[in-house]
């Protein structure tokens, strides 16, 4: 069953096959759960919005359509949507202050201090973003697909998801910059 296409595995599952959900999960759920987390800022929401597209998966699987597009394209879809629908549900109640920060339980060793300060600067500036150049971002950077599969996933242009990794780059340059120089400010006045 592991050799078995993603389409081959869909047609199992709208059967009733459980085992064939496992290996589509097995194959799917590390770059779901990240990209949901990008966009969610938090591994809690992630992994609900990663249940749910899998919840989706075997509820609709008998509606799958082989060769109308990738499955893995599609998975993405699911979950940028359903991420940008709870983004747009909390957006006026969540304080940006009030989110948690990703940190990791294990002990990080000294020399990746300094590498989780940045991340966590660059993941608190991510959330900062509009919903759309934060998937867009998500998408294309964090996750490695093309353009072409980002637009395809967010139901825009080509052209509309240059747009949006362009201002999205470029707040945050601005965010991460004001960042830097406030960082500068307090090691300055700390010395």
């Amino acid at each position: 069953m592991q050799e078995a296409s993603d389409d081959e595995l869909v047609a199992a599952v709208a059967r009733g096959d459980g085992q064939a959900c496992a290996v589509l999960m097995q194959r799917h759920l590390g770059r779901i759960v990240a990209l949901a987390r990008r966009m969610m800022g938090n591994q809690a929401d992630a992994e609900e919005v990663a249940q749910e597209v899998f919840l989706r998966v075997w509820t609709n699987a008998k509606k799958w359509e082989p060769g109308r597009a990738q499955f893995g394209t599609w998975l993405h879809r699911v979950a940028a949507n359903l991420c940008l629908d709870r983004l747009r549900r909390q957006r006026n109640t969540v304080d940006i202050d009030e989110m948690p920060d990703l940190v990791s339980g294990d002990p990080a060793p000294d020399q990746r201090l300094e590498a989780d300060e940045l991340a966590a600067r660059v993941e608190a500036a991510l959330q900062q973003l509009p919903e759309r150049q934060r998937a867009a971002i998500a998408l294309s950077h964090y996750q490695g697909l093309s353009n072409i599969e980002t637009a395809e996933i967010l139901e825009v242009s080509v052209e509309a998801v240059e747009s949006l990794l362009s201002r999205g780059r470029r707040q945050l340059r601005t965010l991460l910059a004001t960042e830097k120089d406030g960082l500068l400010r307090s090691r300055e006045t700390s010395a």
